[in-house]
């Protein structure tokens, strides 16, 4: 842990050199006290594998500020030391006229992840964006829910720009004149490899400020580079396991008693259910919103809060932020309110304290203290024409510009912060997110609705510090239904989304019984899926991510001039280009979904075996396969030597405390581990220490046969694991 930020000189490449060869000593060592300029930058190692850049006069409100995280230092700590990726006088700044401009250095080869939640594309190099919260309008042009102005290098570092103003970035895009590396000028009348957007060697970043602060995370690896990312905001969330579990959004304008009926009808017909959320017609008016209970459609909340409770079903509840003068904290909250409106509702300075005091009071007084679990949070995202322009004032100074860029963080942090004072985890929605955030327990979602970009969003969603669910609303089709039903199972919520098509699980009777399954199968993976959200916590490893996360998968793009055999290796042609539609679940687990009138496709497997999931039997080796799932089932394949740990399909998460049996499922032919996390499930008391890791392994024992060992309950720490049976699935 660093309690005191080292500060070391920025020298340049060749004085590194020498100073490597005489001293063995890295550069960036704890032993280096001394501060200088380099290109107008001061540089400062704040951790292991972190140093932070600063240029000009930063802004005092930036996304770090807004988000309010702190870093995991001692995670950190034990990710080991890494190099700074390059020279430090290879990051270049300058500020003119109010803005800083800034520069980093590319290699050719190089690729480039991240810019934030993306839909259409994986591959962000040779992209200008706009980087700007905003509702996706169906272009990868920057403005989107979350646009994280964090990305990350093929060559295993990530670059982050700590700035809650608009960003305009030039990925690879632009040459200058005085490039060490440009490209070479070719004759287009005679040249057929001419380009009309020829090669750059730099990332160049428009920040509109005299100043800004910034961050770079070492490797080796671009998970490495992630994983310090995702660290440094204080860990990925940890959501309850109710959260983990299914949910079911039902129509606008229905009533507690509709509610309680429906979460009858999912309990006849065996269907997993662990949250509802109840649309805008929870409140007495909407849009603007008052905040509190409509009292002929929920005439006794508190009765009918508890009354879901004891059923084992939780409730979310919509809402977005811009308040009602009819609202019972009006009075108190409108001088805190900014100069202009949206929808009519006041807009909520929550960067001063007596706002948040007005409005969670009235959440807490209203909601919480009756038993509510959690929050959809509306509408803080844009669109232009709905959200306050970007000339409206606030009482506490900030402009609108940054205050679009984080009303989406400051929500998540107050609302996170009055379940964290109950000592009771949420797990909810929020339409806006930005760098800072991996920590809140909250998923993004959106009223954009093509399946293919969903599943690219999921995979952008590793790179950009936040959660994506691609959930279910409404289907033309019994085919379109199950393979978007099959996706929701395989992210981080599971949700039908029917605030206006009234949708069932069964809606579609012929495949009602498939789709049942794919829920229930959600439920006997919980095990999984919670070790893998706290590894998100504990080590910073996103619990979904892109093909070229995966260790050693990413390979440059190689033309045939420079690999005459390149047509005789497909896979290596395959791994080089962008990979949209398939992502890793963990680090065991690759999917591969199918969408509405697909009945065949390819897969991509990474280096070394890979087994069928449902089966256990070898599919591949490093190579592209094409598989036929048919209609039920996803395609999902499992890394050689991994561990799947599953339970029995309960309707419900397993309460707080409440034990539960344990079939671990075994892949492969080679020995495997897996590290089984265990907590009470509801409460913050894993922060104090109340955790443990179980630690699972399979090897062959003397007689060459399989054998699996879980290691023994840790004494004083909760123990939620009942009876442990073993199934070898691959023969």
């Amino acid at each position: 842990m660093y309690s005191q930020p080292v500060k070391f000189a920025a020298i340049s490449s060749d004085v590194n050199k020498k100073i490597m060869r005489k001293t063995g000593i890295l550069l960036g060592c704890l032993c280096w006290m001394l501060v200088v300029q380099a290109q107008s930058f001061e540089w400062t190692k704040v951790a292991e594998g972190v140093w932070r850049g600063r240029i000009g006069q930063p802004e005092k409100y930036d996304l770090l500020t807004a988000a309010g995280t702190e870093p995991n230092y001692k995670a950190l700590q034990q990710q080991g030391a890494s190099p700074f990726p390059f020279s430090f006088s290879l990051i270049r700044g300058n500020i003119k006229d109010g803005k800083c401009y800034l520069r980093f250095p590319l290699d050719k080869q190089e690729e480039l992840f991240g810019f934030g939640l993306q839909f259409q594309t994986v591959h962000q190099r040779g992209k200008i964006l706009q980087l700007r919260v905003d509702h996706y309008g169906g272009k990868d042009n920057g403005r989107t829910h979350a646009p994280t102005p964090f990305y990350v290098s093929s060559n295993g570092y990530g670059v982050f720009i700590n700035s809650a103003r608009y960003l305009t970035v030039y990925a690879g895009t632009a040459v200058r004149k005085d490039s060490k590396d440009a490209p070479e000028e070719k004759d287009r009348n005679t040249d057929k490899n001419w380009s009309a957007r020829p090669y750059s060697d730099a990332v160049e970043i428009l920040v509109p400020a005299a100043g800004v602060e910034i961050f770079v995370f070492s490797g080796p690896t671009p998970m490495d580079a992630v994983k310090r990312y995702n660290l440094f905001q204080g860990g990925g969330v940890l959501p309850p396991r109710w959260g983990l579990g299914f949910t079911q959004r039902v129509k606008s304008l229905y009533t507690s008693a509709e509610v309680e009926a429906e979460a009858a009808e999912f309990a006849e017909r065996g269907f997993p259910l662990d949250f509802i959320g109840l649309e805008p017609g929870w409140q007495s008016a909407a849009y603007p919103g008052t905040f509190q209970w409509d009292p002929k459609r929920y005439p006794d909340p508190k009765k009918f809060v508890s009354n879901m409770l004891a059923k084992g079903v939780r409730l979310n509840l919509w809402m977005n932020p811009y308040v009602s003068k009819k609202a019972p904290f009006y009075q108190a909250i409108h001088p805190y309110t900014a100069s202009h409106m949206v929808w009519l509702g006041e807009v909520p300075d929550f960067t001063m304290l007596p706002a948040r005091k007005a409005f969670m009071g009235q959440l807490e007084k209203n909601q919480l203290s009756i038993g509510v679990s959690g929050y959809k949070i509306d509408e803080v995202d844009g669109y232009d024409y709905y959200l306050w322009p970007d000339l409206a004032t606030f009482p506490s100074g900030h402009s609108a510009e940054q205050m679009r860029e984080t009303y989406g963080l400051l929500l998540q942090r107050y609302t996170s912060e009055l379940f964290h004072q109950q000592n009771k985890r949420t797990f909810g929605l929020v339409r806006a997110s930005n760098g800072g955030g991996a920590s809140f327990p909250y998923v993004i979602y959106n009223d954009y609705y093509k399946h293919e970009d969903f599943i690219t969003a999921l995979i952008n969603s590793g790179t950009a510090g936040v959660l994506w669910t691609p959930e279910v609303r409404a289907s033309k089709t019994s085919e379109e239904w199950i393979r978007r039903f099959q996706t929701v199972i395989f992210s981080p919520m599971a949700m039908i989304n029917a605030w206006a098509s009234g949708t069932k699980p069964w809606s579609f009777p012929d495949v009602a019984n498939d789709i049942k399954e794919l829920a229930l199968l959600r439920m006997r993976m919980m095990p999984y899926w919670y070790s893998l959200f706290a590894q998100y916590h504990f080590t910073g490893v996103p619990p979904f991510f892109g093909m070229d996360l995966e260790p050693g998968f990413y390979q440059p793009k190689i033309s045939r001039k420079e690999d005459p055999n390149l047509n005789e290796n497909p896979y290596a042609e395959a791994v080089s280009r962008e990979i949209k539609d398939q992502y890793m679940a963990g680090e065991n687990l690759l999917v591969a979904p199918l969408f509405a009138g697909q009945n065949t496709r390819t897969v991509v497997l990474p280096k070394g075996k890979w087994f069928d999931f449902y089966t256990g039997k070898l599919v591949g080796e490093g190579e592209v396969i094409t598989v036929s799932p048919g209609l039920s089932k996803i395609p999902v394949f499992v890394k050689n030597g991994a561990i799947i740990p599953m339970m029995p399909p309960l309707l419900h998460a397993p309460r707080a405390g409440e034990k539960t049996n344990l079939e671990i499922r075994f892949y492969g032919d080679q020995p495997g581990h897996f590290s089984l996390y265990d907590d009470d499930g509801e409460t913050f008391q894993y922060e104090k220490g109340a955790y443990s890791f179980r630690e699972i392994t399979v090897q062959k024992n003397a007689n060459g046969q399989w054998e699996g060992k879980i290691s023994s309950p840790v004494p004083g720490k909760p123990n939620t694991i009942g009876t442990v049976t073993w199934k070898f699935m691959t023969q």
